[in-house]
């Protein structure tokens, strides 16, 4: 299923403005009677320069469609390309070094090396590659990112807030086309929270980077450019320039729809409901 407005930044852009796109994006696990569609022929843009979140409820997709655009999951039928690159041909070396050289991870879990400092934990990937930095730019994450007062300590040194905004300069060191950020503010208080939130949107907005970030918070959700909204494993609608009041009525429209029988969601959706993807967890 494609996203609903095909004419906007998701919904099948321009080829020169897409940072990653998907065709028929499936992903299926079991066999048999047992087989449970993760993901069900989804199509895709991720516009570049913009920050997309991705909401639903658990079971819905989220994690997966992330993990197959960034290349850590295998797909069962249909295609993926990051920028110009097919990737969903490549081998697992050559998946590694795409990873490593055009995508940016930030998780829940800082994943940061506790014997190193913040400025060897941000070039951390860089030094295993054998790559140098780009000291402008590194300098310029460092400075909008506000750690350079704080290069020198290790990751009990710092906050929550502050150890995820170094996970986020080591996402953003290598300039990478596309950022995938997974609940990123998950293990942090509202107020740090807010903070990285705040940073991201900088990423995209003062380095031009693109985010796609997967939450459940409809306040984070309003940090974005455009909500994608998932259900059973398909696209189901899409959200232009978020608040978070407007994310969570949609929620709660999906969460209604949800809980009616299905002849009455048929109703609901138009007559478009009646065939359901198989239940998840």
């Amino acid at each position: 299923m494609s996203t609903p407005a095909s004419a906007s930044a998701t919904g099948l852009a321009e080829p020169t403005k897409v940072a990653a796109r998907a065709r028929g994006l499936t992903k299926a696990y079991g066999s048999g009677e047992t087989t449970v569609l993760a993901l069900d022929s989804v199509d895709v843009d991720i516009a570049r320069g913009r920050f997309t979140a991705v909401m639903g409820p658990s079971g819905s997709g989220k994690s997966t469609l992330m993990h197959l655009l960034a290349g850590l999951d295998t797909v069962s039928a249909g295609q993926v390309w990051l920028g110009d690159t097919e990737i969903t041909g490549l081998k697992e070396r050559e998946l590694t070094q795409l990873r490593r050289d055009r995508i940016g991870f930030m998780f829940q879990s800082f994943n940061l090396i506790p014997t190193l400092n913040a400025a060897e934990n941000i070039t951390l990937p860089m030094d295993i590659a054998g790559q140098r930095p780009d000291r402008d730019w590194l300098d310029h994450v460092i400075e909008t990112l506000g750690l350079r007062d704080r290069l020198k300590h290790r990751p009990a040194q710092l906050s929550g807030g502050q150890q995820q905004r170094v996970a986020c300069a080591r996402a953003l060191a290598s300039r990478p086309e596309l950022i995938f950020a997974d609940e990123p503010t998950g293990n942090l208080d509202s107020r740090a929270g807010l903070e990285v939130l705040g940073f991201l949107r900088e990423a995209v907005d003062k380095l031009e980077q693109t985010v796609v970030m997967v939450t459940h918070d409809p306040g984070a959700a309003a940090h974005a450019d455009l909500v994608l909204f998932l259900a059973d494993g398909r696209i189901v609608d899409e959200m232009p320039r978020p608040t978070a009041e407007s994310v969570l009525e949609r929620l709660k429209r999906f969460d209604v729809i949800h809980a009616m029988p299905q002849e009455s969601q048929a109703e609901a959706d138009g007559g478009q409901g009646a065939d359901s993807a198989p239940d998840r967890d």
